[in-house]
C-alpha cells in the first residue's frame, strides 16, 4: 500500500537534460573528485632532472687536471673579469648574464686576490679594481697601464661630458674634443702642431679604451661610451679635476715645458682606482 502523502521527489540534474551546464559543471566536479587520487598517484616515484639553471657544481672537466669547483660558465666570467678592461651588457651580453649571475661567487674569488667587483646594474657594466691596503706580503694582480696627462684630461671632460648628456646619445666630433683643449692652448703648449699631435693620440687612447667609438659614416664623429661613467667614479673625477687645475697653473709663468714633460703618465692619489690599472688588457 502506498502512501499517497508523501511528496514526489524533484528529479536529480543527472536524470535531465545532460547538455545543461549545470549538469556539465556537476559531472566534472564529481569526476575530479573519484578520479584524482588515482590520476596522479605515483608522481613521486618519476625520476627527477636535474636544474642546470640553478646549479653550482661544476660539469666535467674541461681539461686534464681541472680540480675547479665553480661551473664552466663562472669560470670563464672570472677569466674574462681578468682579461678584459671591463664586461659590458651591450658588447658582451652573454658574459654580463653570467657575471651577474654568479656574482656572489666571483666577488669570493677575486677577494682572494685583492681585488674588487665592480657592477653598474643600470649600465651593464661589470670591471674589477686593486683594492688598497698595507701589507709587505701583498702582491698587485692589476698591472698600471700608461696612461699620459692628456689622456687623463680627456677622460675627464669626457666623463663631465656624457654626464651632462644624461639618456641622450653623446655624441662628439674630432673638432669638439680639441676645443676640450682651449684652456691649455698657448699656455703648456706653444708648439701647436705638437699640441695637435698630443690630443690625437688622447684620442686614439680612448678608442683603445673603448670610451670613444668612432661612427662608420663619419670618422671625425664619435660616440661617447657610458663605460666610462662606470669606470671614472667620483673619487676619481675629483682627482683627474685637482692635477688638470694643477697642470694649467704650471703654465702660468709662460715657460716651455721640457720636450715630452706633458705626456709623462699621470700619478693620481687614487692610482689604483683611477686610471692607472691595467686588467690584463684593461683600462
Amino acid at each position: 500500500m502506498t502512501n499517497s502523502s508523501l511528496p514526489e521527489t524533484e528529479p536529480s540534474l543527472a536524470e535531465t537534460d545532460p547538455s545543461l551546464p549545470e549538469v556539465r559543471a556537476q559531472r566534472a566536479t564529481k569526476g575530479a573528485e573519484t578520479d584524482l587520487p588515482d590520476e596522479f598517484a605515483g608522481f613521486d616515484d618519476l625520476p627527477t632532472v636535474a636544474n642546470r639553471a640553478t646549479s653550482h657544481a661544476p660539469s666535467a672537466p674541461r681539461f686534464d687536471g681541472d680540480v675547479s669547483e665553480l661551473p664552466d660558465r663562472a669560470c670563464w666570467a672570472l677569466q674574462n673579469l681578468l682579461a678584459r678592461r671591463y664586461v659590458s651588457g651591450d658588447r658582451q651580453p652573454q658574459l654580463w648574464s653570467w657575471v651577474s649571475e654568479y656574482q656572489d661567487v666571483l666577488r669570493i674569488r677575486l677577494s682572494e686576490l685583492d681585488l674588487r667587483l665592480r657592477l653598474v646594474d643600470e649600465l651593464q657594466v661589470a670591471f674589477v679594481e686593486q683594492a688598497g691596503y698595507d701589507s709587505r706580503w701583498g702582491r698587485r694582480i692589476l698591472k698600471r697601464e700608461t696612461v699620459h696627462t692628456y689622456d687623463a684630461i680627456l677622460a675627464l671632460h669626457l666623463a663631465k661630458y656624457i654626464r651632462a648628456a644624461r639618456d641622450e646619445d653623446a655624441l662628439i666630433t674630432r673638432e669638439e674634443i680639441h676645443e676640450l683643449f682651449a684652456g691649455v692652448t698657448n699656455t703648456i703648449d706653444r708648439d701647436l702642431a705638437l699640441f695637435d699631435k698630443r690630443i690625437e693620440r688622447a684620442i686614439d687612447k680612448m678608442e683603445e679604451l673603448e670610451f670613444l667609438r668612432k661612427q662608420r659614416d663619419d670618422a671625425d664623429t664619435f660616440t661617447v661610451s657610458p663605460v666610462i661613467s662606470a669606470v671614472m667614479t667620483a673619487s676619481v673625477i675629483t682627482d683627474l679635476q685637482r692635477q688638470f687645475e694643477q697642470f694649467i697653473g704650471s703654465g702660468d709663468t709662460g715657460e716651455e715645458p721640457p720636450e715630452g714633460a706633458a705626456d709623462e703618465p699621470a700619478q693620481p692619489d687614487d692610482a689604483e682606482n683611477a686610471y692607472g690599472d691595467d686588467e690584463g688588457d684593461d683600462w
